[in-house]
């Protein structure tokens, strides 16, 4: 049986919280903010897998329906599956590459999308986040681009903090970001593309373009040269 954190396609809303004085007293008795605490804990040390799911169902805690419920269950089930598994990390050469995903417009209260990175040193998995965006992106290509740009920022401070340790010579070398969006790579690669919304180039566009340290986009079978 496929484990997963949450269940596909699963649509979580205020809507669902509670409506009657009978279903707030029934709700009132469930640990659900003790819960997603513990999953937070857990997310932050050891279980990036779980990220999504946490940004998801940790902003019901103060109006928790069944629905949210069952979802953080769904969640603790994945973890008590998974308990044997553990990040590793291989004997192999200290390359850092960045990872940028984003789910457009997931949220059924207020239609902006989320994003999602992970980071990965020789291997294996050295940091993580997912966040819901500030800005509301009109497409899937606007989504992919506000998160790319988010992990371009992080970038500069991985790069500068990694550093500072003098033991991982590859930092000195332009940090891979692998997007699997071809007009996210396009946008990056010819600044003069308008494609996007003008608030998302305005906003987004500045923080690929200081980052000096990127000058290389793979969408996961081809490399092509930008930002040089």
């Amino acid at each position: 049986m496929r484990i997963l954190p949450m269940r596909h396609g699963i649509k979580l809303s205020k809507k669902q919280s509670p409506k009657t004085d009978e279903e707030l007293t029934r709700m009132s008795d469930i640990p659900y903010a003790s819960a997603v605490g513990s999953i937070q804990y857990v997310v932050q040390c050891t279980k990036p897998d779980v990220a999504y799911a946490l940004r998801v169902t940790s902003k019901y805690q103060a109006s928790t329906g069944e629905a949210h419920w069952g979802a953080v269950k769904i969640i603790l089930k994945y973890l008590k599956r998974t308990k044997d598994m553990f990040l590793i990390y291989s004997g192999g050469e200290l390359i850092l590459e960045g990872y940028s995903d984003a789910s457009f417009q997931p949220d059924d209260d207020d239609a902006k999308s989320h994003s999602g990175f992970v980071f990965k040193l020789n291997d294996g998995v050295v940091a993580w986040k997912s966040s819901k965006q500030a800005t509301k992106a009109d497409s899937t290509t606007e989504a992919e681009y506000v998160a790319a740009s988010q992990v371009a920022k992080e970038v500069v401070w991985m790069k500068n903090y990694i550093q500072e340790f003098g033991v991982v010579p590859s930092t000195a070398e332009p940090i891979v970001i692998f997007c699997n969006n071809n007009g996210v790579i396009a946008q990056a690669k010819e600044s003069s593309s308008h494609h996007l919304s003008k608030h998302i180039l305005r906003r987004y566009h500045l923080h690929i373009l200081t980052t000096q340290q990127l000058d290389r986009v793979l969408d996961g079978s081809h490399e092509i040269n930008c930002l040089g």
